[in-house]
């Protein structure tokens, strides 16, 4: 039996139709701006999104520190989630690369209320502060179970924002899971927002790549960025040609990701020792907590029977379904963690 890998689904394999096309794309030096695969997806990406442009970036840890560059300068804040992506993740790539600090807000379910934002915005007449220049939102987000924020208190704390003259950055990361969890089009995801990355590495399994979205100058300054970071890959149409195909035929099926966490919160929630909070399980990501077992014993247990999952605290465990990722190896899963557990 091979080994299942619920560790995060960016260890999806591209598809046999990505790989053909990624063999076969049309090439270009897309620093010059002629590689025509490229120029396609970034095309395709704005219109998604319901923005001006986009730009395509080797990832999307980059796509976030891009967007605070354009939305925040130096010596100014944004306003994030205490457990948000952008401020657990990513190297503290704001205060090192672009010299924004960022103040974090502690959400209960990772949705920020308008009056949170309120009172996190600081006051421009006292030299004693940062300036508050953005709001960055997670959706889904991760470190609170892959929630998926209602359209109506998006658009609230976006609009917020927007009546202080402060800008929303958009961490999309997994948005097209939250748009088939809520069975919309995702530019009504995006609409609230300034400017809004997104991954096809993830749910979408393409090897490599994120999207940057927004009017064209906020892209330009983006493009502007992306080379000042490195980020210039030249023929990328070979990964931009995984990226067309993950927008015609990866993005419906995500719907079989969300029903298989489901069942599996579901048997997990049964098992004696485990607490997993069902309402949390929205999309494709499932947190639980152990009660007799550390996460790091758990997590080597389960990986000697063949099941990766990620420890993410001193008893809590994630676990990410993704394609490739079968009702079969759920079933399995639970076999495992009975197992483990039992003993």
């Amino acid at each position: 039996m091979g080994v299942i890998d619920l560790r995060s689904d960016t260890v999806t394999q591209p598809t046999a139709e990505m790989r053909r096309a990624m063999a076969t794309a049309p090439l270009g030096d897309d620093v010059m701006g002629d590689d025509p695969t490229v120029n396609r997806l970034e095309e395709i990406a704005a219109t998604r999104m319901g923005k001006e442009a986009s730009v395509f970036l080797p990832s999307g840890t980059m796509g976030n520190l891009i967007g605070i560059a354009v939305n925040a300068r130096q010596g100014e804040e944004v306003i994030a989630d205490s457990e948000s992506h952008v401020f657990l993740y990513e190297g503290a790539g704001a205060a090192a690369v672009t010299g924004v600090q960022i103040q974090q807000v502690a959400t209960p379910a990772g949705v920020m209320s308008p009056e949170q934002i309120e009172a996190a915005i600081r006051p421009r007449d006292d030299f004693h502060f940062a300036l508050t220049a953005a709001l960055f939102l997670e959706n889904t987000h991760n470190r609170h179970g892959g929630i998926v924020w209602p359209l109506d208190a998006l658009q609230a704390a976006a609009d917020t924002a927007h009546e202080h003259g402060i800008r929303v950055h958009l961490d999309g990361a997994r948005i097209f899971n939250a748009a088939v969890a809520l069975g919309i089009h995702v530019a009504d995801i995006a609409a609230p927002a300034d400017t809004v990355t997104f991954c096809i590495s993830k749910g979408l399994g393409c090897p490599a790549g994120s999207l940057f979205c927004g009017t064209r100058e906020s892209v330009e300054k983006a493009r502007r960025w992306r080379k000042r970071l490195g980020g210039g890959m030249r023929q990328t149409g070979v990964l931009a040609a995984a990226g067309l195909v993950a927008l015609d035929t990866m993005v419906d099926r995500l719907a079989e990701d969300h029903a298989n966490a489901r069942t599996l919160a579901e048997g997990l929630a049964e098992l004696p020792g485990i607490t997993c909070d069902l309402s949390r399980v929205q999309t494709n990501l499932i947190y639980f907590d152990l009660a007799r077992i550390s996460g790091a014993q758990f997590q080597e247990a389960c990986r000697q029977r063949g099941l990766l999952g990620e420890a993410m605290g001193p008893r809590r465990i994630r676990f990410v379904t993704h394609d490739g990722i079968a009702a079969a190896d759920i079933q399995s899963a639970l076999e495992i963690c009975h197992e483990v557990m039992s003993a």
